[in-house]
């Protein structure tokens, strides 16, 4: 994992608002695609802002969908999902 990568998940991992989310990340040259569902629009905008101030980052394309339904935990667990 790049010095980017890594500065991504800790600015994630700071934000006790998405902890419990999964999220994938599309990371490339400075910019972020952020993917998956999260269960409210508060929780959507979250994501996107806890990237605004990592070094690094130029461009932020937020593509998460929102979502009441949950997925069950068996199936799915939280967490965050970098792709380089």
């Amino acid at each position: 994992m790049d010095a980017l990568n890594r500065k991504i998940a800790a600015a994630l991992g700071r934000c006790s608002y998405i902890r419990n989310s999964s999220l994938r990340l599309d990371v490339c040259s400075g910019r972020v695609v952020l993917s998956g569902a999260v269960p409210s629009y508060f929780l959507k905008q979250m994501a996107q802002e806890s990237l605004r101030s990592v070094e690094g980052v130029e461009e932020i394309q937020n593509e998460l969908e929102v979502s009441n339904v949950r997925p069950r935990r068996s199936r799915v667990e939280p967490g965050v999902e970098i792709v380089a």
